[in-house]
């Protein structure tokens, strides 16, 4: 018997630890290893500790966890076509892109601000707004001051790669676990349309003798990491006709260095947002060219399809960010770390996440025992937890799975405009929303209006609000098993 369902919202909502505690209590646990940190059986121990909780480098933790990055680094020391920094952008979501710069101490202000109100506050990163590394000062400042006033929150940085072979050591030592370098090319000459001009030795260097010395210090970079058992994800920026079938050979590359992650995330290319390729009509990939491109990388390095390529200034769950409600002028000037809510968080997940894991594992074997070629690609409209719990018409993305007979798969997600604005439906929003969802057979929402899923399914796209709040691999073994006509899965909770 499944253990009764405790919304994500009904545990971040609670004013208390008592509280949370007590909601998860409340919910009782079907579990008999209630309470344990299960470990994919493909994963040694100390990595798993390194990652259960790590939104980023983990599909599972990203139910569950949260991150923050602080913009703290606004230098860069080199260009790329892709890349426009811009500041007080509130309605942008992308790399580079930050409403407020900080200082250090600024940064400890929010971080303190962040973690007593978000308890799946886990990991603090910072990606910009320019380079991390190269804008060492501040970048290690800011670690300094929030490692001695959270001890247990894990510290990342986001880097090109250029200035990172000079501070691995010092990584080490500040005891920082993950770092994420952007590898486009491992061929100069692909690296050459990518990158203007880098600055590196107090010179500036620009076209092919710009993109070797980038491309050495890379893989240097990557080698001292792993050599010094950091955990180091690889973003590459899929740039069609540019670099994108050289990404095949990117993914070999960093997988003989020890990446553990390799993270292809689609070009931005809005020519409002004034980058290089932007305004030259450089076009990025569809949803569909970008999943092509992820499949025929599976067997190289370990991938991720869970980014949301997020902003230098993000807050909370992937896909939820937070970030502008705390803005400088929202949180107290002298905020006091208290960190009852965050532990308190971390045991209800703990309660409830052998569940899930158990009626994980049902879902696909009821699905790997059907002998059926075919696959079903699905959109489920999520606000975390692992659950169906968006409302159509509230969701802004969806996370895609595919069922098939090697199981049931996360393999991306797609942004859209909510469909629901002030209670009513916008037939502009769900006209983008069904173009979004091209090749999908089924959407699974927690609620949909009769209106929208008529539209949908004169589009071919099949909605149903049936398996609301149910686990999604739960419920799209479910789907398998009707779609296919074998015996239904009791795995749903």
């Amino acid at each position: 018997m499944s253990a009764p369902i405790i919304s994500l919202e009904s545990l971040t909502n609670t004013t208390s630890s008592g509280q949370l505690l007590t909601t998860a209590k409340s919910g009782d646990c079907a579990s008999s290893s209630c309470g344990s940190s299960s470990r994919p059986t493909d994963m040694d121990s100390a990595t798993w500790e390194k990652v259960k909780d790590h939104p980023c480098f983990s599909e599972e933790a990203h139910h569950y966890f949260a991150r923050m990055h602080v913009a703290v680094a606004p230098a860069c020391n080199i260009q790329c076509n892709y890349c426009n920094r811009k500041y007080d952008c509130a309605n942008e979501s992308r790399p580079g892109v930050v409403s407020e710069k900080l200082t250090p101490d600024q940064a400890l202000r929010k971080v303190i601000a962040v973690a007593n109100e978000v308890p799946q506050l886990s990991v603090l990163g910072i990606a910009g707004p320019g380079d991390a590394c190269y804008d060492w000062n501040k970048t290690r400042a800011t670690f300094e001051r929030v490692a001695r006033e959270i001890p247990d929150i894990k510290l990342c940085i986001s880097t090109n790669g250029l200035a990172l072979p000079e501070h691995v050591d010092e990584l080490v030592e500040m005891n920082i676990s993950h770092v994420t370098i952007t590898i486009n090319m491992v061929d100069p000459e692909v690296g050459e349309k990518i990158y203007p001009w880098i600055f590196y030795g107090h010179r500036r260097y620009t076209g092919l003798d710009a993109a070797k010395i980038l491309h050495e210090r890379q893989m240097l970079g990557l080698e001292m990491l792993s050599e010094r058992g950091i955990l180091t994800k690889i973003n590459s920026v899929m740039i069609p006709g540019v670099n994108d079938e050289h990404l095949i050979e990117v993914n070999k590359w960093v997988r003989e260095r020890g990446a553990f992650l390799h993270n292809v995330m689609p070009l931005i290319s809005d020519p409002a947002h004034g980058t290089s390729f932007g305004l030259t009509g450089q076009r990025g990939p569809d949803a569909l060219e970008l999943k092509t491109l992820q499949d025929s990388l599976e067997g190289g390095a370990k991938l991720m399809r869970h980014c949301r390529q997020c902003r230098a200034d993000a807050v909370g769950l992937l896909g939820t960010d937070r970030g502008q409600e705390f803005t400088l002028d929202q949180i107290p000037l002298e905020p006091s770390y208290d960190g009852a809510r965050r532990h308190a968080y971390r045991e209800v997940v703990a309660r409830i996440h052998d569940d899930h894991l158990a009626a994980k594992e049902k879902a696909l074997a009821a699905v790997t025992s059907v002998n059926i070629r075919g696959s079903l690609q699905v959109a489920v409209a999520t606000k975390g937890g692992g659950r169906i719990n968006e409302h159509f018409g509230h969701a802004k993305e969806f996370q895609i799975y595919e069922a098939s007979q090697t199981g049931i798969k996360f393999v991306g997600h797609r942004k859209i405009e909510p469909y629901c604005h002030g209670g009513w439906g916008e037939d502009a929003a769900l006209l983008g929303i069904i173009a979004a969802l091209e090749g999908i057979d089924f959407v699974l929402c927690a609620r949909i209006g009769e209106c929208p899923k008529e539209k949908l399914m004169e589009a071919g796209i099949r909605a149903t609000d049936a398996y609301g709040y149910d686990y999604i691999e739960a419920a799209i073994s479910a789907l398998h098993a009707t779609e296919y006509g074998t015996a239904p899965s009791q795995a749903t909770a």
